[in-house]
């Protein structure tokens, strides 16, 4: 793992008045330059060759001869062969030239293997570096670990397919498309055997994830993701911070949701079965009476980041969270760094974040405003890894 005393002598040679935040041209990259524009940081997108018009044309920045923003939020966008080029030691070597502070993203961890992540990528960091490997499901210390050790409620797992009993989700890879899913739904053993040699046959899943996938029961209920902000800084208010809720739009599963039962019990067998593909997200708002217990899940994922991951949570992180007919929140997945459906918030904020700080506040924004207030009080090491 690459040390706080490296990562502070990066710093030295940094120039704190012109720093500049870069991250992965996917995923959350737009939230991230809307906001680091907006506290008026310069942004260096990072993208692959193909996938690059997003970021290099049409969310280009125009500015002012004064340097003013006109229009955008993208002021350079390097174009690589591949996501994972940002960990040639040429194109890091450029990055610190440039002063650049990295806001990791999941296509950054998803394209670059995360034994690089930890020990070959030597750019300062913005959040947790040593957190980001619990996302990795084949990890013994896996965000499960980290629910049970902070005494979170996440949905109760089920060892052996012969054992299953009601309604449960299969958590596994999509064999075909390398960073989606190849979830699937089953309420017994013989469902459950029908629909997986249906998904392998048709090469959707494959046996080796089949045979370590984790089967858990689903929780019955709306969807809400809890974007957080953790401030190690703040001295005077919380230090935690709800900046919106999320949820997700799910291919082909909110197709299937759109047609009459009748209709979907005569649909041909290989499209039967839905994906659960994320293709987009929109906002929302949680009960007010469900809001104190959502920052007590937050609480306590950060008392246990402290103690099993020094110096913990810093910055943004999402709890994505089902809510059942008793309302009881389940914690089904954790992202230790700036969530996906966090563009839902770019430009106009979200309520929580908004009523907050008294003006739009993305979580794009408040990595922004961190940062700023770490450089001008001297206190970078305290978020950057």
């Amino acid at each position: 793992m690459i040390g706080k005393d490296e990562i502070a002598s990066i710093i030295e040679d940094y120039d704190r008045l012109k720093l500049r935040v870069g991250m992965t041209a996917s995923h959350s990259a737009l939230d991230i330059c809307d906001g680091a524009i907006e506290e008026g940081f310069p942004t260096v997108a990072y993208c692959q060759k193909g996938r690059e018009k997003t970021y290099s044309e049409y969310f280009k920045t125009q500015r002012t001869t004064s340097g003013r923003v006109r229009r955008g939020m993208v002021d350079k966008s390097i174009i690589m062969n591949s996501f994972n080029d940002v960990m040639n030691p040429d194109m890091q070597s450029e990055m610190r030239k440039r002063n650049v502070v990295y806001i990791p993203n999941r296509s950054f961890t998803s394209y670059s293997s995360i034994d690089d992540v930890e020990n070959k990528f030597h750019v300062p960091m913005f959040g947790s570096r040593n957190m980001l490997r619990m996302e990795e499901r084949t990890e013994d210390q896996d965000y499960y670990w980290i629910l049970d050790k902070a005494g979170l409620p996440y949905p109760e797992a089920i060892e052996d397919p012969q054992d299953i009993d009601c309604l449960v989700i299969v958590k596994l890879h999509h064999a075909q498309k390398k960073l989606e899913r190849g979830f699937f739904t089953c309420a017994s053993y013989e469902e459950y055997v029908e629909k997986s040699q249906t998904l392998l046959k048709e090469g959707t899943i494959d046996q080796e994830s089949l045979d370590g996938a984790r089967i858990e029961k689903y929780v019955i209920g709306p969807v809400f993701n809890l974007n957080f902000f953790y401030s190690p800084l703040e001295e005077d208010m919380p230090k935690l911070e709800l900046l919106g809720v999320d949820w997700r739009f799910e291919s082909s599963l909110d197709g299937h949701v759109r047609l009459p039962a009748p209709q979907q019990m005569t649909m041909p067998a290989h499209q039967q079965i839905p994906e659960m593909t994320v293709v987009g997200h929109n906002t929302a708002t949680i009960r007010e009476s469900l809001l104190e217990e959502a920052f007590e899940l937050g609480e306590k994922f950060i008392t246990a980041s402290k103690e099993h991951y020094d110096p913990g949570i810093i910055g943004p992180f999402c709890l994505q969270t089902c809510i059942d007919k008793d309302m009881n929140y389940s914690i089904y997945d954790v992202a230790p760094r700036v969530g996906g459906g966090t563009n839902v918030h770019v430009s106009v904020g979200h309520p929580y974040g908004n009523a907050t700080w008294r003006k739009p506040m993305s979580s794009g924004r408040r990595i922004a405003m961190e940062l700023r207030r770490a450089a001008e009080q001297d206190r970078l090491l305290e978020v950057l890894t």
